[in-house]
């Protein structure tokens, strides 16, 4: 018994009394602000969504080994596309192109990161700069409106038995998430890898063909946030997704999920999301800048970074 005990990680569970404590100290302070109206709540859940999406791919980036630093652009170039194509074509015909953006903005880190073998840190930030200068480009820094009602209501706005579909696309993507890490062959490879690529290549497993799949799931998961960014404002612009890659890295890391690679959680991402959107919500609510915001972030990272992942005693 006691020494189950002493396998328990403690640190597991600091995300979720983290974001308790948060948002009770909001619950207190902003009483009287409306920050626990219904309506509130289901738009911090809402606004969020996009994080989450993007969040879920981090894991399984993060937790290979890899990172993908162009997420942002990835949601800018996919948005933009759709809704060029928006203009002339149907709804699937946008949503096909926007998630193709992605998947082959993803081949491209995965082909350079698995077979060119590059660092994916440096592969991902040049594309990064590549893609927000295309994205600029692409466009003549304009914004692109989308008046497709169809798309507008699947992506963004609409509504499904009363829940808004940013909410129904949030659980989707952390509940498909979540079954593929956790119960099937690929998620174990994935941890796998993460943990000792040169271990998982001795079982059989194909650690160059995982780490490609990883960063292309990671950029269609960021085109998907793109596309519900594009249906919630009925627009896109290419500063979409400009200001994402540290909230989502910070919503990741403080879910759990290991810089170094091996070990990650998609519940934890989830609720990192959502101790993200609660916290931006809560300081809008009292008035800070987003400057403040951003500090209030890095601090969470530091904190979850000195609690959660350090590094045990060699």
């Amino acid at each position: 018994m006691l020494a189950s005990l002493k396998r328990v990680d403690p640190g597991r569970y600091v995300i979720y009394l983290g974001f308790l404590a948060i948002f009770a100290v909001f619950l207190v302070v902003l009483r009287d602000d409306g920050f626990a109206s219904p309506g509130n709540l289901f738009n911090i859940v809402q606004q969020t969504a996009p994080v989450t999406v993007m969040a879920v791919g981090m894991v399984f980036v993060l937790t290979a080994g890899e990172i993908d630093l162009s997420i942002g652009s990835v949601v800018a170039i996919s948005a933009l596309l759709a809704a060029v194509v928006l203009r002339d074509w149907p709804w699937p015909a946008g949503v096909a192109v926007g998630l193709g953006a992605g998947a082959a903005i993803g081949a491209l880190n995965g082909a350079l990161v698995a077979y060119a073998r590059l660092p994916s840190f440096l592969v991902t930030l040049a594309t990064m700069g590549i893609l927000a200068g295309v994205a600029r480009r692409l466009t003549n820094l304009q914004s692109v409106p989308i008046t497709n009602d169809v798309y507008n209501g699947l992506f963004g706005s609409g509504t499904l038995f009363g829940i808004p579909s940013l909410i129904l696309w949030t659980v989707a993507a952390v509940a498909v998430g979540a079954f593929v890490f956790r119960e099937t062959r690929f998620g174990a490879h994935v941890h796998a890898v993460g943990d000792s690529a040169r271990a998982a290549r001795a079982t059989g497993i194909k650690v160059l063909r995982l780490r490609f799949s990883v960063l292309v799931l990671s950029g269609m998961l960021a085109a998907l946030a793109g596309l519900l960014y594009a249906g919630r404002l009925h627009g896109a612009r290419y500063t979409l997704g400009e200001a994402d890659l540290l909230t989502v890295i910070a919503a990741v890391i403080v879910g759990g999920t290991r810089l170094n690679g091996g070990a990650g959680s998609i519940l934890g991402a989830l609720i990192g999301s959502l101790l993200m959107g609660v916290l931006n919500n809560g300081l809008i609510l009292m008035g800070y800048q987003p400057s403040d915001q951003m500090i209030a972030r890095g601090l969470i990272i530091l904190v979850a970074v000195a609690l959660t992942l350090r590094e045990p005693d060699r």
